[in-house]
């Protein structure tokens, strides 16, 4: 019997929209939701592809979510928007914004987004690529829930609190990280529970404090940041920027709110974005040539290129498709 389950691209996000629709998301969100994990599962990002369904549902039961949320516009500034998802996920509500947002952009330069009120899953490339496709510079952050200790530490305190940052390229994918302030994603963490594995060494601590590489005893305990301090004072930057500075919530304030639920994250995220022609004007194309030869320099030593490997994986996928864990396909059918 094998493992595994293949599916279209189409076969996938019909899996997701249907079980989100049948547990009481409006058609609008689940149609977001579930283009947005089908997108992740496309782009090998497991841990915020299909498997995100589960937690959505889960949340939405444990009244942590709202399920129709309609967004409420704010422009607060000439650079500055801000968009109330008046308890919503994330998701519908920067696709209200985004017009304007741009707009704002184009005209001052530089432009900030915050989006309030939030449930945030989704992995922060997804924000990031379509302001790329305009030709933005964007940058993206966002708390979570209180799982990470401090460098130093030993009870949690950040968010995993990613960071992700779009450089657009002509005739090319843009250049595109997206990374955890964690040593790893809290998603991993738990698709190695799910499969039994063991974690690599660094990446989180028990309830005592000693390091472990037991899935689920780090789950109990405390993850860790990547880099010791230099990653510990990154997550401190998302937390404040993301959080007080948006008038939203911290990672400690967010799992407070959580109640012992295990719904997805509620707080905000901050979304800069910067347009080259304003910075640049007519000398915008030689500087962004500038650009590329730092590209073919770290090509030309062997040297992976942020984003590269998931868009190598969304060719394959739009052609062959994916696979889903057995066990995962089958809980997602059962919410159908």
């Amino acid at each position: 019997m094998t493992s595994t389950v293949k599916l279209t691209l189409v076969e996938a996000y019909q899996l997701a929209y249907q079980a989100l629709l049948r547990n009481g998301f409006s058609a609008a969100h689940a149609d977001a939701v579930a283009k947005n994990v089908t997108a992740g599962e496309r782009d090998g990002c497991h841990s915020h592809g299909l498997y995100r369904v589960l937690g959505c549902v889960r949340s939405l039961k444990a009244g942590k979510v709202a399920a129709d949320a309609e967004s409420t516009l704010i422009d607060n500034a000439p650079a500055i928007l801000r968009v109330d998802a008046q308890g919503g996920f994330s998701l519908l509500a920067y696709q209200a914004a985004l017009p304007v947002f741009i707009d704002k952009v184009r005209h001052c330069g530089i432009a900030a987004l915050a989006i309030n009120h939030c449930v945030h899953f989704s992995a922060l490339w997804a924000d990031i690529e379509p302001l790329t496709e305009q030709g933005l510079v964007a940058l993206a952050c966002t708390p979570s829930h209180a799982w990470v200790t401090p460098a130093g530490g030993n009870q949690p305190l950040f968010g995993t609190n990613p960071i992700a940052f779009g450089w657009p390229r002509q005739g090319k994918a843009p250049f595109v990280f997206d990374m955890a302030t964690s040593a790893a994603a809290r998603g991993e963490i738990e698709l190695h529970r799910r499969a039994n594995k063991p974690l690599p060494e660094g990446w989180g601590i028990d309830s005592h404090g000693q390091p472990s590489t037991d899935a689920a005893s780090v789950l109990q305990g405390a993850m860790l940041t990547f880099g010791g301090h230099k990653g510990s004072a990154l997550a401190a930057m998302v937390e404040l920027i993301a959080g007080p500075l948006i008038g939203d919530m911290t990672s400690k304030e967010s799992l407070a709110y959580d109640q012992q639920s295990g719904s997805s994250p509620y707080g905000g995220e901050l979304i800069i974005a910067m347009d080259p022609e304003r910075f640049l004007g007519a000398d915008k194309e030689m500087h962004l040539a500038r650009a590329e030869v730092l590209f073919n320099d770290m090509a030309a030593q062997g040297a992976r290129i942020p984003g590269e490997r998931r868009f190598k994986a969304r060719q394959h996928s739009e052609q062959f498709g994916v696979e889903l864990p057995l066990a995962l396909y089958e809980e997602i059918v059962a919410l159908s």
